[in-house]
């Protein structure tokens, strides 16, 4: 059986000490089959992640009260085939893009209905860091992680590729200018785990310039104020500039359980599994939807 490195199991004395119970209290609740737990050799273990999901899952509201819906707003990260989705779907939900964090964070404050990520970890820029990230999350014992699209990310440059950039490398060694994208942006997080693993810093990066969406990258390669920047491949054929591939990531949707099930969701998720949404796919460029709808994850 593969055990997680990550998880933290607590034991009777620390259990009771976190829950702030007394211990003959947390063994009722072991006897009543009512608290998350494991023995092992003749000892209780309490895995800490599942005694927080089974704290928020009891939580308490007064009379009358429940938990706000969402305004319908589809934070995170900036994709032209999901802005495309929202608005051949009809489905009613508005787009707010700026970036996998910022828009995950807002999705955490219940200020989005769902959110579109694309995390990268800085050790490992090929490991499945969205799942990395929402499952360690205690307050997503709700949620559920929905595939969108599988995505070509690489390095814009003008038409022709005047500096001759191959690679990050070239980048630093010829001093090209480049378009970055704020802190904690999807794009931002993959550009220095590249950094990184060609054992560069990001303190080496030449004259930069900051482009709020991938689209923004490219009309600033195209208006000569950069020279290269990380984006997807769909954004550089859209702008009319090249494109180096660098990696394929995943692109995925993350909501609430109850609001999946709801017109908004439910519409959007019946439209990308449909030809249509697979044609204009093609017609971007870069974009494999093979998978898309997908639940991917699931507490």
């Amino acid at each position: 059986m593969h055990i997680n490195a990550g998880l933290q199991l607590l034991t009777t004395a620390e259990a009771s000490d976190y829950l702030r119970i007394k211990e003959r209290k947390l063994y009722e609740l072991v006897a009543e089959q009512a608290i998350p737990c494991t023995k092992v050799t003749g000892k209780w273990l309490f895995p800490r992640a599942d005694l927080d999901r089974w704290l928020l899952a009891g939580m308490a509201r007064p009379m009358g009260v429940i938990a706000a819906d969402p305004p319908p707003i589809v934070g995170g990260s900036h994709d032209p085939l999901l802005q495309w989705a929202l608005a051949e779907s009809r489905a009613g939900l508005a787009i707010l893009p700026e970036g996998s964090e910022a828009g995950y964070r807002r999705f955490l404050r219940g200020e989005v209905t769902a959110v579109a990520i694309h995390f990268h970890d800085l050790e490992d820029p090929l490991a499945d860091a969205n799942i990395a990230v929402v499952s360690q999350e205690p307050t997503l014992y709700d949620a559920v992680l929905i595939h969108f699209c599988a995505r070509d990310q690489g390095i814009l440059v003008a038409r022709g590729n005047p500096l001759g950039l191959a690679s990050l490398s070239d980048v630093m060694r010829v001093g090209a200018r480049v378009a970055v994208r704020p802190e904690g942006a999807g794009a931002q997080q993959l550009l220095l785990a590249l950094l990184k693993r060609d054992g560069l810093s990001e303190r080496s990066l030449g004259q930069t310039v900051l482009a709020p969406t991938g689209p923004d990258i490219a009309q600033a390669i195209r208006g000569g104020h950069a020279d290269c920047g990380i984006a997807t491949r769909a954004v550089a054929a859209a702008a009319g500039v090249d494109f180096l591939h660098l990696m394929t990531e995943r692109f995925d949707l993350l909501m609430r359980q109850r609001d999946s099930y709801r017109p908004p969701l439910q519409t959007l998720r019946r439209l990308i599994e449909t030809p249509l949404m697979a044609g204009r796919a093609a017609e971007l460029g870069g974009l494999d939807v093979s998978q898309a709808g997908r639940v991917r994850w699931a507490p």
